[in-house]
């Protein structure tokens, strides 16, 4: 499996968003419930919104039908932000997705560079072109006659973080230089 842990990242993801606005009290998460790993996703992101002071709305969705409900509700709900899992189906329905956060004025943070590149507004997570340097470096130990079971774990060191200024301007958004020296990647 590929060094991603990214999961764990959705904490970051959700400080991110708390500081894009500090005086907000609300957000959420979009979470699959079809996915068997969400569950520990959604206790974490709960416990990490405890220690932030701030309430976290969980919308769940696992079909396109869903994800609109989950947006609207979002907006209903009159969230600061959402954070998303990153999980394979939002991948797959990336451009739905950005468009859905585009349609409804809502600032949303990503796992994935991908989804600011589509117009998503702010990403965190691992560096992608690491992990699979990481995965590869694995690949060719083994190949070379390495016990799978004698290599040490390595989690990533390397993470990204991406911004879309255009999307932060769309949706009147000032992003703080905190935030803006951080960015590893400014998409205007």
């Amino acid at each position: 499996a590929l060094p991603i842990f990214n999961n764990v990242l959705n904490a970051k993801r959700l400080e991110l968003a708390r500081e894009l606005f500090p005086a907000a009290r609300s957000f959420a998460y979009l979470a699959n419930p079809s996915n068997l790993r969400e569950a520990r996703s959604v206790a974490a992101i709960s416990e990490v919104a405890r220690s932030l002071n701030v309430e976290i709305h969980i919308l769940n969705a696992s079909t396109v039908a869903e994800l609109e409900s989950a947006f609207a509700a979002a907006a209903k709900l009159r969230v600061a932000a959402l954070t998303a899992s990153p999980e394979p189906f939002f991948d797959s329905q990336r451009e739905k997705i950005v468009n859905l956060a585009a349609r409804n004025a809502m600032p949303t943070v990503f796992a994935w560079r991908e989804y600011v590149e589509a117009g998503g507004l702010l990403s965190y997570g691992t560096d992608l072109p690491d992990s699979y340097r990481q995965a590869a470096i694995y690949a060719a130990r083994v190949l070379k006659g390495d016990n799978p079971a004698e290599l040490p774990v390595i989690q990533p060191s390397k993470f990204h973080v991406a911004l879309n200024l255009k999307t932060a301007r769309a949706l009147g958004i000032e992003p703080p230089t905190s935030i803006l020296l951080r960015a590893d990647e400014v998409i205007e």
